[in-house]
């Protein structure tokens, strides 16, 4: 992938897993991997970034 594709890619994660946060917050989620999931891809396109 290009740099600007993965950029995207990276932005939409972080909004993804903030948006995980905070429903996490007022209740119980009921897939408990998916944060964990997220967070990994996100260190895996930073990762390709800074190569």
């Amino acid at each position: 992938m290009k740099k600007d594709e993965l950029a995207k890619k990276l932005a939409l994660l972080r909004e993804n897993a903030r948006a995980i946060r905070f429903k996490a917050e007022g209740s119980k989620s009921k897939n408990v991997k998916e944060l964990s999931t997220l967070k990994k891809d996100i260190a895996r396109i930073l990762t390709e970034l800074n190569k």
